[in-house]
């Protein structure tokens, strides 16, 4: 349990979901908290506690809960329908913004998840090699579908190239169509690419993967070995479009890929995600622009709905004042640096990874830059922390700290407080 006190009103809520939700839950988050409404970077539970919110819906509130300008577009749309299954002006708008942002991105194809984002890409990829096999990194998280989860988080890793499922259901045949390379490793990436060149249909990858950021030249060397052997680079940015630069992680780290699947913030809060790329890719959305066996239909009853979509473009509006990027990182660069300066000054080997916007704290005695490197940290350190953490108001997952454009000095500081009593609690427990 969280350590807050829980009012009836929501332990009966908690317990109606253990009686009608699988584990209590809607598979996201934890079973012991409901959470009734948020504002900027705060939310609150269904007891009236207040937390400093770093879960931010897993990452698309990026401007924060309720804001003004984004629940003045949605107020103003939603009297005027929530969804055609047709064309809208606000959809093609968004598609046009993205366009403009997006350094791959020739057209747009709108769908409500990232699981559907990624699952289209890689489709499309194979759609336009006409080849079946998907190369990925092991610990890189695509989202839920057969083909990505493949060694996203695997507890007895195989040999590379070799697949393992993730989840129960998943047919065996699945696991032979896609093949692992590890993430950071040029040389073996490229070894594998070399060797499967006649069979790849694609290569993708979660540009800042998880928590972990690209070694120097790692981006470059996958841009550089696809563009020679013509096969087509994808970029998750799901998680970073839109987060670390207002181009995406492509613009930040400066390196083009061929397609990309856009969510979270690019839906402002609500069911939007994107496919995005290059037009000789995208051609094959169209129907009568290509052959008819290298079609690839792709219908979906709620995408590019005028709610979402009205909702991204307010979204993407407030990230284009002067100073917005500059503050989250400044505000992400604080809580790293006195992150890193607490849990060492409690005696912890600890190390902070990712970047400024997006980040979280491995309990590890050396630095980390892959899935195998994450697994010798010591999660159950982690675990204890992160428990410390929610009596002293404040949320994240399990994993990550997502910083916001509406994180303020109040909500810096509170963190900063309980952080250092969460130490000093762990050090005790740990002794």
């Amino acid at each position: 349990m969280s350590g807050l006190p829980k009012s009836e009103a929501e332990t009966a809520l908690i317990e109606t979901a253990r009686r009608v939700l699988p584990a209590g839950t809607f598979g996201n988050f934890a079973a012991d908290v409901v959470i009734r409404e948020g504002r900027g970077g705060r939310v609150w539970d269904e007891s009236g506690n207040e937390y400093v919110d770093f879960l931010l819906g897993s990452g698309p509130m990026f401007v924060g809960h309720a804001h003004p300008a984004v629940t003045e577009a949605v107020l103003a749309q939603v009297p005027k329908g929530t969804t055609f299954f047709a064309n809208n002006a606000a959809g093609i708008q968004l598609a046009e913004a993205i366009v403009e942002a997006v350094p791959c991105a020739d057209k747009v194809r709108f769908v409500s998840t990232g699981s559907e984002a990624t699952f289209y890409a890689m489709r499309i990829a194979r759609a336009h090699r006409g080849r079946d096999r998907i190369l990925k990194f092991e610990g890189g998280f695509h989202g839920m579908s057969d083909y990505a989860l493949m060694s996203m988080a695997p507890k007895r890793p195989a040999n590379f190239p070799q697949a393992v499922p993730d989840s129960a259901g998943i047919p065996a045949k699945v696991r032979d169509e896609v093949l692992i390379a590890p993430f950071n490793d040029l040389e073996t990436a490229v070894g594998i690419i070399r060797e499967y060149k006649d069979e790849l249909a694609g290569v993708i990858v979660e540009p800042f993967q998880r928590l972990l950021p690209p070694q120097p030249g790692f981006l470059e060397g996958l841009r550089a070995i696809t563009a020679e052997l013509g096969i087509p680079l994808i970029f998750d940015e799901v998680v970073t479009g839109f987060r670390f630069a207002y181009g995406g992680a492509q613009a930040y780290y400066g390196v083009t890929p061929d397609l990309c699947a856009l969510g979270k913030i690019v839906g402002g809060g609500f069911p939007l995600a994107a496919v995005a790329g290059r037009d000789e890719l995208m051609v094959h959305f169209d129907k009568d622009g290509v052959a008819e066996d290298a079609f690839a239909p792709q219908i979906g009853t709620l995408s590019g709905n005028p709610v979402a979509a009205v909702a991204g473009l307010a979204t993407l509006a407030v990230l284009r004042r002067p100073g917005t990027y500059e503050r989250v990182f400044e505000t992400g660069r604080t809580l790293m640096a006195a992150l890193d300066e607490t849990l060492r000054g409690a005696g912890f080997a600890v190390q902070v990874v990712g970047e400024p916007p997006l980040f979280d704290v491995l309990f590890a005695d050396r630095a980390i830059h892959d899935y195998r490197a994450t697994m010798t940290a010591d999660a159950g350190l982690l675990r204890r922390f992160n428990a410390l953490l929610r009596p002293r108001g404040i949320l994240k997952g399990e994993s990550k700290y997502y910083v916001s454009v509406a994180h303020d000095a109040a909500d810096v500081q509170q963190t900063l407080d309980a952080w250092k009593e969460a130490a000093v609690a762990l050090r005790r427990q740990a002794a």
